[in-house]
């Protein structure tokens, strides 16, 4: 591949598939550790808040999703617009981190009321060109719903050795408009914390760059390190949602993101509770800060620490 391919595709962030399941019924360990179900009734399980997802597509039938989509579109070369069914699997598993429905069957999301919008920006094969992420990105920056909803939160389990101009120009103009980009940090990680791995989008400063740590609050092996890691989440052995109205169990940053794109949706419904106003972007970062706690890894590896959400009713 010649580098100037290499400069204009975009790629999955490499993940890990663990095991693939037809049933499921619990609530992943992840929701739990980010302690989402114990915020649920104050957030109103993230009620309003609509989060794109720019990814593989979604599986629109899936029984724990199809309730939750607002909306889609896919900017690939795979069929028409209206053709945002996930043909990879990797979308599919994001949006069930994040708002997976409540129905006592299968898994539930972090934000299990939340919408979601689902731009389908690389292809079944897992990867995209940038054209296709910046439009997908400007689609999300400018999409008004039905009731004149907008998107509060983009969430991107993407990444590539590149930062094309084009796509952070769209970045910054979401985030001036008030919009939460969180951005999985990649998994080129050597198990070093003082080596440093980089990939766009996520070192770009105005994204959340986000680390992986497992279920025993350990800093996965895979996780890149850098001065650009915003928090941590839970991204190893994640069940969540997969085509085909399965589950599966993954691993990898890409995982690690929906668990805060999810949290953020949360700390939105309530802040702008509290506050009775709409908050700004970098209010809003600040409340997902406030309730990280720290592993005991180097900033680098973890950034602020790991969300627990109930943190956001103690006062400092």
């Amino acid at each position: 591949m010649t580098k100037h391919h290499e400069e204009h595709t975009m790629k999955l962030i490499p993940f890990k598939i663990e095991a693939l399941q037809t049933v499921a019924n619990e609530i992943p360990y992840g929701v739990k550790m980010h302690q989402a179900p114990e915020v649920w009734d104050q957030a109103n399980g993230g009620e309003g808040i609509v989060v794109c997802i720019l990814d593989t597509g979604i599986d629109k039938e899936h029984p724990d999703l199809k309730d939750n989509i607002i909306g889609g579109r896919n900017f690939t070369n795979e069929g028409g617009t209206d053709n945002w069914e996930d043909g990879n699997g990797h979308g599919t598993h994001v949006a069930g981190t994040i708002a997976a429905v409540e129905n006592g069957n299968g898994v539930v999301g972090m934000a299990p009321k939340a919408k979601l919008l689902i731009g389908r920006v690389l292809g079944s094969d897992g990867s995209g060109q940038y054209d296709w992420i910046t439009k997908g990105i400007k689609w999300a920056t400018d999409w008004r719903g039905p009731n004149g909803e907008k998107v509060r939160v983009i969430s991107m389990s993407l990444g590539g050795g590149y930062n094309d101009p084009r796509m952070q120009k769209a970045i910054l103009q979401a985030c001036a408009a008030g919009i939460l980009v969180v951005c999985a940090a990649g998994n080129e990680g050597d198990a070093d914390e003082n080596t440093f791995e980089y990939g766009y989008p996520a070192l770009i400063n105005e994204t959340i760059s986000v680390a992986a740590c497992d279920e025993n609050r350990q800093l996965a092996s895979f996780s890149n390190n850098n001065l650009q890691v915003d928090v941590i989440g839970a991204g190893v052995k994640v069940l969540s949602t997969y085509p085909k109205s399965q589950y599966a169990v993954l691993s990898g940053t890409s995982m690690a993101t929906p668990h805060i794109s999810g949290a953020l949706a949360l700390l939105i419904a309530i802040g702008e509770k509290q506050f009775k106003r709409i908050l700004t972007e970098s209010e809003l970062f600040a409340l997902l800060t406030k309730c990280c706690c720290s592993l005991g890894y180097q900033k680098s590896s973890e950034g602020s620490g790991m969300p627990e959400l109930t943190k956001i009713n103690q006062e400092c």
